[in-house]
This record gives C-alpha cells, structure tokens and sequence, in this order.
C-alpha cells in the first residue's frame, strides 16, 4: 500500500507530522501477514485493515502539518501527485495480468478479466467485486479472480479523493470559527468513525458479501486512523507499559486471521481486533526511549524498512503470482514447497517492480501537468492493448456467418441443416455473459402482478393486444427455456409474460430461504388469476451426474391449482446437471472427452409424465436434441449446448425452437404451434 511523502527529521519526541519508521515498519509487517496468509493459509489476515489505518494516519499527519496555509488549491496538486505515484506500478501490473491471461487462461475468463482490469485501473474493483458477488448469474470460477486483490486499493483510491476535502473543509470551519484545526478534525472524523461503524455493523448482518467491499463500511476503518494522527501523539506511556501494548498488538495482528473468519465477519465489530491492535501499536511506539526489546525497535528493524520500501509493489504482484501459480498448477493448494516459491517469486517481482518503475515514476513527478502526463501513460499502458484486445473479439464475434452454426437444427431431418466442418463454435468464449436470455421489460398495464415480490420480477415482450399469453414461471432453469419461446411466440404473435427468481424452483416443497419461500406462494397466486393461455414451468429436476431425477416436491399441487383455474400448462423437462463445466471442459479437452452418456444424468422414463391430465397439462421433454443418440455432447452444429454445469445457452435454445413447435403440435388443447 501506499505512504504520503513526509520529511524525515530527528527529534527525540515524536510528533503526528513525522515520519515513523515504526508505523513504516507497522505497514511492512501487515504486508508480510497478508502474503503469509494468502499463500499459506488460505485466510484472510486482517492486515489490508492496517493498511487502511496506517494509510489514513500518514494522510491526516501530511496534511495537519501544513493546515495553516491549506488551500483548495492544495487539492489538485496532492491528487496528481498521490495517483502519479500509484498509477504506473498499478498499472504494469495488470498489464502483466492481461498477458497471463491471454496466454494461459480459458477464453471463458477473458470477460472477467477485461471488466476487472477497467475496475482496477479507475479504483472501482471493490464496486465491481461486490456487484458479482450479489450476481446469481455470475460464473463460478475454480479460482478466485487474479485480480480480487486490488479492492482494496479501490478502497484507498476513493479515499484519497474523499479525505482531503474533509480535512480542507474541517480547516476552512475552524478558521471560521477560530478554533483548533486538531479540535474540528477530531469531531468531524469521530463523526464519520460512529455513522461508518454503525452503518458497517447493519450491512454485515444485512449482506457481509457486500459489506465487505463497501467503501462506506469501511470509512470507520480510516477515520480511526486519522483519530490515531489526531490523538495520539499527546500520549505518552512508560516503558513497561509501551512494551506490553506494542508486543500485545503485535500478537493480536499475527493471531486475528487464525481465531476469525475474517473474509466473513468483516468489516463490522469484528475489524476491531486488527484496527485497534494497530492503534496499540501505534501508542506503543510514542514512548520518548523506546527499550531495545520493544515493538517499535521491531517494527523499525532493517528487514521490515526492506520489506517497506517494497510494500506497495509486493501487494499488488503477490496476488496474481499465488493465483498464476494455482492455475499452471491445477491445485488451490500449494502447499510448503509452492508457498516458498510463490513467496520468492512475488518478493523478486516487487523489487523489480519498485526499482523499474515505482522509483522511476517517484523520480520523474513534479507539477501537476508532468504528474497529469504521467498517470496519462500508465493508463494508455493498459487502455490501449485492452481495448484492442476487446474490439478485435467483437469484430470476429460479429463476422461470424450464423449459417454455418445451425445447433439442434442439424438433429431435424425436416431443416436439411448442415454444420459447416470448418465454421468456429458459437458463442464464443467471451460471449457467455450475453447467453442468458432476457426478455424486453418490466410487465405493464393488467399484467402487473398484485403481488410486490411477485410484481419486482415479472417481465413481458413487446404485447399485441387481444393475442393469447404465455407465462413462464420459475428460475434459471425455466429462464432459460425462453430462449425457444420466443422465436416460437413472435411467428405465433403471441405475448410472453416470464415471472423469474434465480435460484428459487417453482415447487412449493424444495428448498430456499423466508425470500424464496414468499415468492413462491406470491407467483402461484399470480399464475392462477392471470388471464393467460398457458403457463410453463420446469416439471423435473435432474440431480448431478445422476440418473435420480425427480418431480420437484410440491409441484404436483401447483400445476393442479393452475390448471383448475383455466389454463394450459406445459411441463418442461429439465436439461442435464454435470460436476464439471461442460463449456470449459469443451474448451480444455475437446467435445469427445467430455461427452456424458445421458442415463448417467437423467431417468429412463420423463418423471414429469406422472403430473399430465388430459387437454390440460402436458409434457415437453425434448431430451433427445440435447442429448442426441443417448450421449450429452458440448457442442451440437458448431453451438455450445451448455452455458456452464446446468444450463443451456441461449443460442442453443433458440435452435430448440423448430422440435419445440412440433412437439407443442402433438398437444391436443395447446393452441400453440
């Protein structure tokens, strides 16, 4: 992480404006902690909270040392300066990333990376992160992202913008009012300390996920730093007692990340235990004579002053080396042996780094245009190749004849469909993202559910007045069978209505949380007084590489009530469930080595067969163009069957449409197709 320049002096007594070599040494040893841990303990440590600690405390010091002469023009110059000097190191590595992406990763992974690398370059990861981990239709990866670490940067790149307007803003009321800068600081930052920590404590319990890379909930984290700037260089303890709280902060850092789980309790009370520990720390080593056993004479030590000069340049490769290192390998554990080298790797690349381009860029800063010139390259280093690398994938996705990419068709004897040997598979890796299919807009006008969770997830096409509806309820499973719908209802002119809630079957016995549960019972209610045709639903649920497909619990009492009320209901047969990624196996090992015979994964018989009733439910399986001649293959007429271990992509789906419109033809009563 990242130190305001201060002027080094010596003085006998420290004061809140000098540099510390102790709190320097505090930042380096909070790094080592964060490496230690990722690599050999999988945890997380809670050193990034003494990062933002520290940070905000050397902030604070810079700025409270020249507050009698602060002006708003002072702003523009620390910005310039602060991300000149962050920038190039930051942005040689993702470069660095973008090319081990490249080389060694799965097309299906680009996408991440690409959206990843324009978070980390402009410090809105953290955003991005939180966004995906509320995602239901985010990919699962094997590993976690190779560049999840630079959150944390984000965090501290926001609050490099937000800290100085507070401390100008706080400076200018006190001259105002003709009190102590130190006296308006200290009750503005206790403020933004309580509303921060509260409002930190409400969103853990409410969503930790989010929580966690909330730059909000994390405010309290930096205020306590800049209270620690404010307050604690009037203190001044005995030898005895220094040493016991610097030595008991230490001890409380090393153990934080064995005895909590920080990645799932912070930052809320829990992030009292690091952020405090460094505050004792702190306290500890403003002792006028620190003793030579003490925390500070540590902390200070030659090995940590090395380790610190290359902190920042150690925390941005250690992670994308560990996470390099895990997917050469094929192992998220990489045990002694691999630690000691993903250890030596990331200390030999942060040195070259600090010395190839942190001190170069520290060299070559000046005024704000040179600065400005300066974070202009470092961004250019990434913009240009990245966005590069983002158009030519458009332009080759574009340029693809669809001709040549017939899917399920080519399993229709009727089409005379013909897969080209020679044509490149369709979507493309990059493309996954866009294969859930969608449809157009919030429901209107009658359609418009009474029911509020039930109102919040229901979506229609375009509608034609006075033509027959049909309304497709459930989850990713029935949403994804949208995809043969609608070329099927837009030649019928027809209406679509889709009542979604990914993760939350349509059956009232299977499993799901108070949320799921309401949504249910909401969509059931809807789809029995809705003036609609007919009502899809998925009528199985196919277990993982299993041949124990079942009805799902409940389902049997829905339909029955649907159909009671006037209503046609199909009854969808649900596709395949693997254990591995049917796309990124395709795209390791070809389509051969990851076909799965179907009785592996489906029962013999359709179990939905048990739930028809004559002229008003019926089932649609169509099984056997997904799994043609008894195997499930990954690609069909050059199109990708699955989207990832469960579901179709849409592309697929919408190849699915001719066998649907047959199929919906042998169902006397239906009057679709």
């Amino acid at each position: 992480m990242s130190q305001v320049e201060l002027p080094r002096r010596t003085r006998r007594r420290p004061a809140a404006t000098e540099w510390r070599a102790d709190i320097d040494g505090l930042r380096a040893f909070a790094i080592v902690l964060v490496v230690v841990y990722h690599v050999w303990l999988g945890r997380v440590s809670g050193g990034v909270d003494v990062f933002l600690l520290v940070s905000a405390y050397f902030l604070t010091a810079s700025f409270l040392r020249r507050s009698d002469g602060l002006r708003p023009s002072d702003l523009p110059v620390f910005w310039f300066r602060r991300f000149a000097r962050l920038l190039p190191a930051a942005a040689v590595t993702i470069f660095a990333v973008l090319g081990f992406t490249a080389a060694a990763l799965p097309g299906s992974q680009w996408r991440t990376v690409w959206s990843q690398s324009w978070a980390s370059l402009f410090y809105v990861q953290n955003r991005e992160l939180a966004d995906s981990s509320v995602d239901y239709y985010a990919r699962t990866e094997t590993f976690p992202s190779i560049l999840q670490h630079f959150w944390s940067l984000s965090v501290q790149g926001q609050v490099f913008l937000l800290w100085p307007v507070i401390i100008l803003v706080s400076v200018l009321i006190a001259r105002a009012l003709r009190r102590s800068a130190r006296l308006v600081l200290g009750v503005v930052f206790a403020a933004v300390f309580v509303v921060s920590f509260l409002y930190s404590t409400w969103l853990v319990g409410a969503d930790q996920q989010v929580a966690y890379f909330s730059t909000p909930a994390r405010l309290w984290e930096f205020a306590l730093g800049s209270l620690a700037a404010l307050l604690l260089p009037s203190l001044r303890l005995p030898r005895w007692a220094a040493a016991a709280l610097g030595w008991g902060g230490i001890v409380a850092l090393v153990t934080c990340g064995i005895v909590l789980d920080v990645g799932a309790g912070f930052p809320g009370v829990a992030a009292l235990w690091p952020t405090l520990a460094a505050m004792a720390i702190i306290a500890a080593g403003q002792t006028e004579k620190p003793a030579a056993a003490s925390s500070a004479r540590f902390l200070a030590s030659r090995p940590l002053a090395a380790v610190g000069k290359i902190a920042y340049s150690l925390y941005l490769v250690h992670w994308p080396i560990l996470i390099g290192y895990m997917t050469i390998t094929d192992s998220t554990d990489v045990g002694i042996g691999g630690g000691v080298v993903v250890i030596a790797l990331s200390v030999a690349a942060a040195f070259v780094l600090h010395r190839a381009v942190e001190q170069p860029a520290g060299r070559m800063m000046a005024g704000v245009r040179r600065n400005a010139a300066l974070m202009s390259a470092a961004v250019l280093l990434v913009a240009v190749p990245l966005g590069s690398w983002q158009l030519a994938d458009s332009v080759r996705a574009a340029t693809a004849n669809p001709e040549n990419n017939p899917g399920a068709a080519v399993l229709m004897p009727w089409l005379g469909a013909i897969a080209a040997d020679d044509a490149p598979v369709v979507p493309t890796s990059t493309q996954l993202d866009d294969e859930w299919v969608e449809v157009g807009r919030s429901c209107t006008g009658s359609r418009i559910p009474d029911q509020p969770l039930v109102a919040e997830s229901c979506l229609e096409n375009d509608v034609v007045e006075g033509a027959p509806t049909l309304l497709i309820l459930g989850d990713s499973h029935a949403q994804q069978w949208i995809g043969m719908f609608l070329p099927i209802l837009d030649e019928a002119n027809w209406n679509l209505v889709a009542v979604m809630k990914g993760g939350c079957a349509f059956a009232p016995g299977e499993a799901g949380d108070e949320d799921c549960v309401a949504w249910r019972t909401e969509a059931a209610e809807y789809a029995e007084a809705a003036d609609v045709d007919v009502v899809a639903v998925v009528g199985t649920k196919a277990i993982s590489m299993s041949p124990e497909e079942r009805v799902p619990y409940g389902l049997d009492t829905v339909v029955d009530s649907i159909a009671a009320s006037g209503s046609q209901v199909i009854l969808l047969r649900d596709n395949p469930r693997f254990d591995f990624d049917m796309y990124r196996c395709w795209e390791a090992e070809g389509s051969e080595s990851c076909a799965v015979p179907v009785g592996d994964v489906l029962a013999a018989e359709n179990p939905a067969q048990a739930l028809t009733r004559e002229g008003s439910v019926f089932a649609l399986d169509l099984t056997e163009y997904i799994c043609p001649d008894g195997l499930c293959n990954p690609v069909v007429g050059n199109v990708a069957v699955f989207l990832d271990d469960n579901h179709l992509t849409g592309t697929y789906a919408a190849t699915l449409a001719p066998a649907g419109i047959a199929a919906l033809r042998e169902m006397p009563g239906v009057p679709l197709g």
